[in-house]
């Protein structure tokens, strides 16, 4: 339901948010935005490698014995 949104609803948030936050803080706030999205994949990345590389080393550690 909340994804049916018209296009005249759409112009009315754009305008609120224009209003409650000015021309010049949208830009900062989608820098800020998007450095936190880069941090986070680049700490699922991390997550992702540790968790692959636990695996790999798991069947050498069980071959050492």
């Amino acid at each position: 339901m909340i994804l049916m949104i018209a296009g005249w609803q759409w112009i009315a948030i754009v305008v609120v948010v224009l209003l409650l936050f000015g021309g010049k803080k949208i830009p900062e706030l989608m820098h800020g935005l998007g450095k936190g999205m880069s941090a986070f994949k680049k700490g699922l990345n991390e997550v992702e490698e540790e968790m692959t590389k636990d695996l790999d080393d798991k069947p050498k550690e069980l071959e050492n014995k």
